[in-house]
Order: structure tokens, then sequence, then C-alpha cells
């Protein structure tokens, strides 16, 4: 059986934790997998330069962008026409339908060559001219959708898209991402936090829909020793600092942490709090902290906002994102039972390694591309 051909593109490639998907690919066997990624892309903490790393599986090629900021008007440069020209046995390409670099790629790949995108977007949208008809070109071009959460899923199905669609969720790198007591020991003493008090973490951007005012409420209110990592920066970074600033070297917060260096922040969690807030124009899309999380083995108390409780399951704790009682509750009551934290800690890693782990994401991948080319 001859070696197929697979063109995946993505903005977020140029980060080469985020190639783990066209790695696992292309890890698998019988396919020569070429990952595009931007060549440079300024993402939320600066700027990212494509590089491929030495004993990459698949092959990386770095193109040009052009208008991207904000992202949905990116368009790739003329090198991936010419990517595009080439003899390929499917196209994917990660990117939402909806955006200029999507309308740009159905229209340069072949038709006779399957194309397949990949969606989050979980509410049903009217995007504004030309969004709305770049994505009905799209739509109309794909010979098949990823749906990355069963809230994808169902909006796809409420637009009418009647092709083959998968949902498979975004993996997490169960080696890279998993319980390290060193690194534990290492971010807790660099913070100066000895003897007790457990650490409750947040990862995320700092804006009012991931719920960090929710979480700082909460906090307010525990009765039960702690201290808090916060990870990332955002438009409220300010009211986040005056909110910590009364309780001295109790609060850390850490900005623009590179993605390598997350593990070793989470492992100094005793547990992680996603406290997303739905809004009329957003809920939480998956929550990619969750996974990996579970995969550090850090217990995790999340809201019920959009993808959550498909994400999390039985492994962590799923509180009502709008109570702020129940919050407090949740968060104590884990606080509180080192035995709870354990069973959650051991539910989590579970769940990273038998659902989220790379290699398993990526088989389902493979599953479904077989299946578009029969």
């Amino acid at each position: 059986m001859r070696t197929r051909r697979l063109l995946t593109i993505a903005h977020s490639y140029c980060v080469e934790l985020n190639r783990r998907l066209p790695q696992e690919l292309a890890r698998a066997g019988g396919w020569d997998v070429v990952a595009v990624a931007p060549a440079r892309f300024r993402g939320d903490f600066g700027w990212h330069a494509t590089e491929s790393k030495q004993g990459e599986p698949c092959r990386v090629v770095a193109v040009p962008v052009h208008f991207s900021r904000p992202v949905h008007t990116m368009l790739y440069g003329g090198a991936l026409s010419k990517l595009l020209a080439e003899p390929w046995d499917l196209v994917h390409c990660w990117e939402e339908p909806y955006v200029a670099a999507a309308a740009q790629i159905a229209r340069a790949a072949s038709p006779r060559v399957p194309l397949v995108f990949a969606t989050f977007q979980n509410i049903v949208k009217r995007y504004p001219m030309p969004f709305g008809w770049i994505e009905k070109y799209a739509l109309g071009r794909a010979d098949g959708m990823i749906a990355f959460g069963d809230t994808s899923r169902a909006v796809l199905d409420a637009r009418g898209w009647s092709g083959r669609t998968r949902t498979i969720p975004p993996g997490v790198d169960v080696n890279h991402f998993r319980p390290d007591a060193a690194a534990r020991d290492r971010i807790r003493s660099a913070s100066g936090w000895t003897g007790d008090g457990a650490v409750i973490g947040f990862v995320g951007r700092f804006v009012p829909e991931k719920g960090i005012k929710r979480l700082t409420t909460a906090l307010d209110r525990l009765s039960s020793p702690w201290r808090a990592l916060f990870l990332g920066s955002g438009p409220l970074d300010a009211d986040v600092r005056a909110w910590a600033r009364p309780y001295g070297d109790r609060v850390r917060i850490q900005a623009a942490v590179p993605h390598d260096d997350v593990p070793a922040y989470l492992n100094a969690m005793d547990v992680l709090c996603a406290p997303s807030q739905t809004t009329a124009k957003w809920r939480e899309q998956f929550g990619r902290m969750l996974i990996e999380a579970f995969a550090c083995g850090v217990p995790v108390i999340a809201s019920d906002s959009g993808e959550i409780p498909h994400v999390v399951a039985d492994a962590g704790v799923v509180v009502p994102e709008g109570d702020d009682r129940a919050w407090t509750e949740a968060i104590e009551a884990v606080l509180s039972d080192p035995r709870r934290r354990a069973d959650l800690s051991r539910r989590g890693r579970e769940r990273a390694a038998g659902v989220y782990a790379w290699p398993l994401v990526a088989r389902r991948h493979l599953d479904f591309f077989a299946e578009l080319i029969r």
C-alpha cells in the first residue's frame, strides 16, 4: 500500500508544542504529513517564529502571512497556493470555516482532493459580511468537518451541515504534562511558599468571561488556609492585582508564561479552578487548561459553561457557573478532603491518558480521513 500524502494547515502550528497533532499523524505510519504554519505570528503573549525541531516526524513549512491581526482576516502567502497545487490525498485545515484563510484554502485546494475543516464554535451566530459568506463558501466546499466537542457538533447540526462529521477533541501531551514533584517544589520555593496552605490555581485570560472575579469572590469567603497562583494576563490585570495586594505573598500572578513551562506551574497547584462564565456571545468552547491539569494529576473544579461538562465528565467537580455560594463550597470541600483530592487526581490522569492523549486523538483523525478518501 502506498504512503498517503496529507497537508495540514493551522496558525497554531507556529508553536512546536501545538504541532503534536501532525507529529502524531506522521508517527502513526502510512502518511507523509506536511504541516503548514505562519512564518511569524503574534499570539496573546507576543510574536512566534515557526521553526522545525530536529527529529520532527512531519515536515514543517513556514509560510508568510498577511493581515493576521485579528486572525479572522489572516491570509497565507502565495507559497501555500503552490503547496496546495501538489498532489495530496487529503487537505486538513485547522482553522474555523468562517475566517478569511478558510475561503483562501477552499478556493485553492483541488476539488478532487477531500478537504476537512475543524471548528470550536459552539454558539449559532450570524457573522457580518464577508465572514458569513466565507463560512457558506467553505462549508460548501468541505468534504468533512471535525467538531472539537459536542456543543460544536450541535452548532453544525443547527446550521444545516449535512456532510460527514466527527466529534474529536483536542489532545494533550501526557509526557510533557505529567505529575512532577520536583517542579512542584521548585515553583513553590520560588514563590516563597512553605508550610500549610493549599494552592488554588487559575490559568487563562484575565477577562470577564473566564470568571476570574467569580473565583476571587469565592477565595475571599474561604475559611480554609489557601494560597493562589494565577497564570495569565488581560484587561482585568489591574483589577486582579488590586484584589491580590491585601493578601501579600499568599497570591502570585505570573504573566506570559511560555506554554512549555505551564506543566511546572500546574504541578504547583493543589486544585485548578476554571470558573468560565457564559455571555450572550461566548461560552467555553473546550478549555485546554482542563485536560492539561488532568494530565498533571491536578484536581479540577470547573463551571458548567459550554463544553466543560463534556470535557470534565466524572474526572472533576462541575459547579453551576453563576452560583457564588456553590463555588465557595466546592473549593472548601475539595481542600478539606485529601482523599477526594487524590481520587480526583487519579481520575483526571486516567481521563487524560485514555481520552485526550495525542496518539489516540491522531488515530481518530486518521480513521476519519481514511473514510473520506474511500
